[in-house]
């Protein structure tokens, strides 16, 4: 069985979450107390942190990986496209999200003014990204995929994190509401998590 080791408010676990109850497999996920973390993470993980997926004697901490990993574990549904250059533009995608989107909610934890530069880059980068979807229903097009996995944890966050978007952003807003109605999404939500949003 698979062992998820999961921070009940941490986003990037979310995002494995979503995957694992997204293909309704039979998983295991260990909450972990994000400010006094168990000795087992930094054991497993050298990093010390979550997510962490242990299958028998397979150890991943990447989100990115252990999602891909699963979603090639286990094919059905598919969260990466199945041509080759569609997956190698959605893993370009991903790229490009985590540096200029996702490897700024670390600082938002902290309120100082490395925060709101944070704050201004997230709003920024995701009012980019509106236009997207006046055209598509999800990021890649039609299908629910990856690239939604990714980003649907910091959408439900904005409101925790203090990042009020533009009315610009109305689409990107629509998008968001349509991926929190997903069975998936729902099940993978943690009583902190639920509580984020009013």
């Amino acid at each position: 069985m698979m062992n998820l080791y999961s921070g009940t408010t941490c986003p990037f676990s979310h995002r494995c979450r979503i995957v694992l109850y997204e293909k309704g497999m039979d998983f295991q996920v260990i909450d972990v107390d994000l400010f006094a973390k168990a000795e087992e993470i930094a054991i497993i993980n050298p990093y010390g942190r979550v997510p962490v997926l242990v299958e028998r004697d397979l150890i991943l901490y990447e989100p990115n990986i252990i999602n891909e990993y699963i979603d090639e574990r286990f094919p059905h549904p598919q969260l990466m496209p199945a041509d080759p250059i569609m997956r190698a533009r959605a893993r370009q995608l991903l790229i490009t999200m985590e540096r200029e989107v996702f490897a700024y909610i670390e600082p938002l934890e902290k309120n100082n003014k490395a925060a709101e530069r944070s704050r201004q880059q997230i709003r920024d980068r995701l009012t980019e990204m509106a236009p997207v979807f006046v055209k598509q229903k999800h990021m890649l097009g039609e299908d629910f995929s990856m690239l939604d996995v990714a980003i649907a944890p910091l959408l439900w966050r904005l409101d925790h994190y203090g990042i009020e978007l533009s009315r610009v952003a109305a689409p990107l807003m629509k998008y968001g509401e349509r991926i929190f109605s997903r069975q998936g999404f729902i099940d993978a939500l943690t009583p902190s998590e639920k509580a984020m949003r009013k």
